[in-house]
């Protein structure tokens, strides 16, 4: 909310604003992750001193809760018009939901420690709002409804960002990693591959594909269930 600090006269290098401060900070947290992240880093980066950063955010926190809010502005969705469908509306909400997770690795952590609420992630919520409001769902369930959703997404991505990370780490193709945990996990413990194999989707064209399949289904799944919540509604109140 605090608007964008004014540098001292005379002092900030030529170029430096809080936006591209924000902007470079994400592009190496992507690059290096939250663990290597560091203000001193950021400041070489941008090839000014480390107190330059400081004339335009107070802190280290503060810079991340920036940088959050950028990535949230990767979302990119269309008009919410009255022909829209809200149900495939919130579809695509969600996926882009998780494409920011994806593509920035480091922000599934941020959204666990700051409040989400910069210009970028308000929209976002905005519009889930206004969509489930045309669900036909009474008002005091459109929360549960959006929390349905929403958090099948976060806890989806963030086991997801969790295991690319892992794959980044190792330095290995995904698929290669991937048949080497399942090869570890079978001589552990054989029957339960065996159980896990009969409802894992399947791998054959790889394990990005396997999952994006996994996630488009459980979200077919919740949204399913929003639906069917108010089908259920409605033909109560024309009984009654």
């Amino acid at each position: 909310m605090a608007e964008p600090k004014p540098a001292r006269r005379g002092a900030a290098p030529t170029g430096l604003s809080r936006e591209r401060i924000v902007r470079e900070a994400v592009r190496l947290l992507d690059e290096e992750g939250l663990g290597a992240f560091s203000m001193r880093k950021l400041a070489a980066a941008l090839d000014v001193t480390p107190m330059s950063v400081y004339w335009y955010v107070d802190n280290k926190d503060d810079l991340l809760e920036l940088a959050l809010d950028e990535a949230f502005g990767d979302v990119v969705l269309p008009p919410l018009t009255p022909e829209s469908d809200w149900a495939e509306y919130l579809k695509e909400l969600a996926r882009q939901y998780r494409m920011v997770f994806r593509r920035h690795l480091w922000s599934t952590r941020l959204v666990g420690e700051f409040l989400a609420l910069g210009p970028h992630a308000v929209f976002l919520a905005t519009s889930a709002m206004e969509a489930i409001n045309r669900s036909g769902l009474p008002e005091r369930e459109t929360g549960a409804a959006l929390g349905l959703i929403f958090q099948f997404v976060y806890g989806f991505a963030t086991a997801e960002t969790q295991w690319l990370t892992m794959v980044r780490r190792s330095g290995m193709d995904e698929d290669a990693l991937h048949a080497q945990v399942l090869g570890d996990a079978r001589k552990i413990d054989p029957e339960l591959m065996d159980r896990g194999e009969r409802i894992r989707p399947e791998l054959t064209d790889g394990v990005q594909a396997s999952r994006d399949r996994e996630f488009e289904a459980g979200l077919d799944l919740a949204l399913d269930g929003v639906r069917s919540r108010v089908a259920r509604l409605r033909t109560a109140g024309q009984e009654r």
